[in-house]
């Protein structure tokens, strides 16, 4: 049976409020409960004044996740937010997780999936086309998969020739990673391959940085950076003096013009 209850996966994209879809917009404005990590709902202003908010730490998607579900059961109106595209990296997978194993009610919810603008999106809007080929996105976080799995998946996608977005690239608790990952790719590509470092996208603080591979290091990112490694085929068109070059990958592969 349907439960009476409402809950809507929200997107809000990668930074400032319009890069908020008008449907995620109106999701949120529409719920009675704003569940999420603190800093998002931050983002989120005041829309409505009867609106009950729910902040919790990032490190707590399960938990956040059965929250949500358990007011919506209650007949709540409930929009939990994340970041960029909630299925990416993000809370609808968690939400569909604690479906999956929890109270057998919550499978008759009314669920939704607003989508957002992803961060590996964004970047490459900024950036240019680096994502006009082929391409792959992996997390480096080892929070939720062992490290071992992570340099398989790499290496796989260097050998293929993927252009690679690395999301959660690197954090005090796991300084290292990002460099071991670097190292995995002058492996596998030119030493003149172009990396891209894109941090805090669509927001105030918003950098953009375009290096060869063999220059690329782990001091360019911190955990709002998504750091995007080229193809063999993707190249930089020159700009004038002082200008950031073009980064984009030929849809046809060899780089056939």
């Amino acid at each position: 049976m349907r439960a009476s209850g409402r809950l809507v996966i929200v997107g809000l994209g990668p930074g400032e409020p319009h890069w908020l879809t008008p449907a995620a917009r109106a999701a949120l404005e529409g719920a009675s409960d704003l569940i999420g990590y603190g800093p998002y709902l931050d983002r989120l202003g005041d829309l409505r004044p009867d609106q009950r908010r729910h902040a919790s730490d990032n490190r707590v998607e399960l938990e956040r996740a059965r929250h949500a579900l358990t007011l919506a059961a209650e007949g709540r109106r409930v929009a939990v937010v994340s970041g960029g595209d909630p299925g990416v990296f993000a809370m609808a997978a968690a939400v569909f997780e604690a479906v999956e194993g929890g109270d057998p009610a919550w499978a008759g919810l009314d669920i939704h999936v607003e989508p957002g603008v992803t961060a590996m999106l964004a970047a490459a809007a900024r950036a240019g086309a680096p994502l006009g080929g082929d391409f792959c996105a992996i997390s480096l976080s080892d929070n939720l998969k062992p490290w071992e799995v992570l340099e398989k998946r790499l290496a796989a996608a260097l050998s293929a020739d993927f252009v690679i977005c690395l999301y959660n690239p690197i954090s005090r608790a796991r300084p290292w990673q990002l460099g071991r990952a670097l190292a995995i790719a002058r492996e596998h590509r030119a030493p003149e391959t172009p990396v891209i470092f894109a941090r805090a996208v669509g927001r105030a603080d918003e950098k953009l940085t375009v290096v060869p591979l063999a220059e690329a290091a782990g001091g360019l990112a911190d955990m709002a950076t998504l750091v995007i490694i080229g193809a063999s085929t993707t190249r930089c068109v020159l700009r004038p003096a002082g200008e950031r070059p073009w980064v984009y990958t030929p849809r046809s592969y060899g780089g056939g013009r």
